[in-house]
């Protein structure tokens, strides 16, 4: 069919550009754009060919420019994730500095499962002006660069070299990136000098290309064991992940839930796989969950996970689950999880799976006086949750509770790290299904802006509340300055308590008297135990264009939102409030250790307490059936 010159870059946006994903009969772009910094390594060729797509092809690979590397992979797998996984964006950045900026970005997106491409330039290839500036020189290795640090957190890892071995990157890079089970972050490394080179390329390399993104099957033996051991269950519960959502499996979840009677627990990447409000639904379960769902998780005789990692907030580091008769059903794509606990696993799409399992299930439901029970509890939670949001002062809890009450169903709530994704793990009251984005896989401080950045490209009809502490924003607040250029509007909660709240408080329930973690001079005495810093992260956000409104009540902040969210663009609402006022308590564990010995007496008082949970800690190795 013929041939076409291109260099290696053009060549590579030009295949990205025709490349799409299909689920279900559906068919959809798979990249959106590219996210891009150019530097010495990349400017002359991703940077030309972008340019030239530009100019030539309008809308075949949008390009924006962000301000941090790793921001700008955060950007695309708050895309991607609230894209179910089947679209996402591709990033470039230079040689160095730009390049290993992107590895905690990487890390965290194959650590929670979402596709993103990165493109960072490489060394040249044929060396014939090494050492470059940037390179990275090992006496052992005359290939390595530093690049090689992404291929621990990349699901797949390539370095294209020649021209010629272009499309069997490419190919492979997409078959990783449309895979339910091995999606992650997909390295392709460019030697500078290889991006600029021509190639006679085949034609057929550009033709549209559509990937299957498959719904694998269960067996039907699995299905049958799984369905004996729910049967004979009388306290189960349902662990809902992040898999419930990516498979589309809402509707089925509740529909099992609803013929069955079985409550649902849900994990921070499970959010909003039933409503707050329905029958069914407990709520948050684990280390941050409510007191109703870890109630119901105590005493669960059959446990269904399904689409879960079961991870240690989630699982409370092993100690949630205390009937000691416990068996454990397990429904995920995934190999490495679906043999988790060593449950009676079910290796499926999540949708499949529920929707197969139903049909087994007909005749039994849970007993009316566990219906009870579970309803009760949640209403004793609901309490709890009122009263937590009763706006006397502006603490955290009463942030929170405006933020929620006053934002429209479909709103996006996005947050990350600190304190704030526990509390709202607990007391976020999600009405709809896609209204809970936190990224807790990796925790990453400085996700928030970048990550509301990214919601907002993928549902510019949702207005999106980034809740963020002062700790993560002055990590990475720079993506403020892409909202401004790019006119993405985007609401900032700004927190400001004067530290880190939640590693404070861990610190402080550690014996370690939150030593480290507040914002404070040096004082007289050598510690930073001082007067609090001046810092004035309101006028820090009116730097970058955008409007701030700063509130000191309830009835200002109330204001604020709706202003906010009458507003064409971008706002931060600025409040200050106590990190020593905390959420209510989980009546759960987490597993961080304790010095075994110590003198000082918070240490020794906080070891006492960590032996004792730890002596509840369970190994859940019973084999499955």
């Amino acid at each position: 069919m013929g041939t076409v010159r291109l260099t290696v870059a053009q060549a590579t946006v030009k295949f990205l550009a025709a490349q799409y994903s299909e689920r279900d009969g559906v068919e959809q772009k798979f990249f959106e754009g590219c996210f891009g910094i150019f530097g010495h390594g990349n400017v002359a060729g991703l940077g030309q060919a972008l340019l030239q797509a530009e100019l030539l092809a309008p809308g075949e690979m949008p390009y924006v420019l962000g301000r941090n590397e790793q921001a700008m992979v955060h950007t695309a797998v708050a895309y991607a994730r609230m894209k179910d996984r089947l679209q996402t964006w591709a990033v470039s950045s230079s040689v160095g500095p730009g390049a290993t900026n992107m590895v905690t970005g990487a890390a965290l997106a194959t650590i929670n499962r979402i596709p993103v491409l990165l493109l960072p330039a490489d060394t040249f290839a044929d060396r014939s002006a090494s050492p470059l500036l940037q390179e990275l020189e090992q006496p052992f290795a005359g290939d390595l660069t530093v690049n090689d640090c992404f291929r621990p957190v990349s699901k797949y890892f390539d370095r294209v070299w020649r021209p010629e071995q272009l499309p069997a990157a490419l190919l492979s890079a997409m078959r990783v990136l449309t895979d339910p089970v091995e999606t992650g972050a997909v390295t392709v490394c460019f030697p500078q000098d290889v991006q600029t080179q021509a190639h006679d390329w085949p034609v057929e390399l550009f033709a549209k290309r559509v990937w299957h993104v498959a719904r694998p099957l269960p067996e039907r033996a699995a299905l049958a064991r799984a369905a004996e051991i729910i049967r004979s269950a009388t306290q189960p519960v349902i662990v809902a992940g992040g898999g419930v959502h990516y498979s589309g499996a809402t509707e089925a979840l509740r529909a099992l839930c609803e013929a069955t009677g079985i409550p649902v627990g849900q994990s921070q990447a499970g959010k909003g796989t039933l409503v707050f409000d329905h029958p069914q639904c407990l709520g948050a379960i684990g280390s941050t969950g409510t007191t109703a769902a870890n109630a119901i998780a105590r005493d669960a005789d059959v446990v269904i996970g399904i689409g879960t990692r079961f991870s240690d907030f989630t699982t409370a580091s092993r100690t949630a689950f205390q009937n000691p008769d416990v068996r454990f059903v397990t429904i995920n794509v995934a190999p490495i999880d679906v043999v988790k606990h060593s449950g009676t696993a079910v290796l499926a799409d999540a949708r499949e799976a529920l929707e197969a399992l139903r049909p087994l299930l007909d005749g039994y439901a849970v007993e009316p006086a566990y219906r009870e029970r579970y309803t009760a509890l949640d209403a004793e939670w609901a309490a709890t949750v009122k009263a937590a949001y009763e706006p006397e002062e502006l603490t955290q809890n009463v942030v929170i509770g405006l933020v929620n009450e006053l934002t429209d169903p479909r709103d996006v709530v996005v947050c990350a790290a600190g304190s704030m994704p526990g509390d709202l793990h607990k007391l976020w009251q999600t009405r709809d299904a896609k209204g809970y984005h936190v990224e807790y896989g990796y925790s990453c401080m400085g996700y928030e802006v970048a990550g509301g950045l990214g919601v907002r490209l993928a549902c510019p009809d949702r207005d999106v509340f980034v809740m963020v502490g002062d700790g993560s924003y002055l990590m990475m607040a720079t993506e403020l300055a892409t909202a401004v250029q790019e006119g993405i509007k985007v609401i900032t909660v700004l927190v400001q308590n004067h530290g880190f709240a939640s590693i404070g408080s861990l610190s402080e329930s550690l014996g370690s008297q939150r030593f480290g973690t507040r914002y404070r001079y040096r004082s007289g005495t050598g510690r930073l135990d001082g007067d609090v810093l001046p810092l004035d992260l309101a006028a820090n956000a009116e730097s970058f264009g955008i409007r701030v409104i700063r509130t000191k009540t309830p009835a200002d902040f109330a204001a604020a939102i709706a202003e906010a969210k009458a507003a064409p663009d971008s706002s931060v609402i600025y409040v200050e409030t106590d990190p020593l006022i905390g959420a209510p308590d989980s009546e759960s564990w987490w597993d961080v250790p304790v010095s075994e010995v110590s003198e000082l007496d918070s240490t020794k008082a906080a070891r006492e307490v960590y032996d004792a949970r730890k002596a509840t800690q369970k190994t859940f190795l019973t084999p499955g059936t």
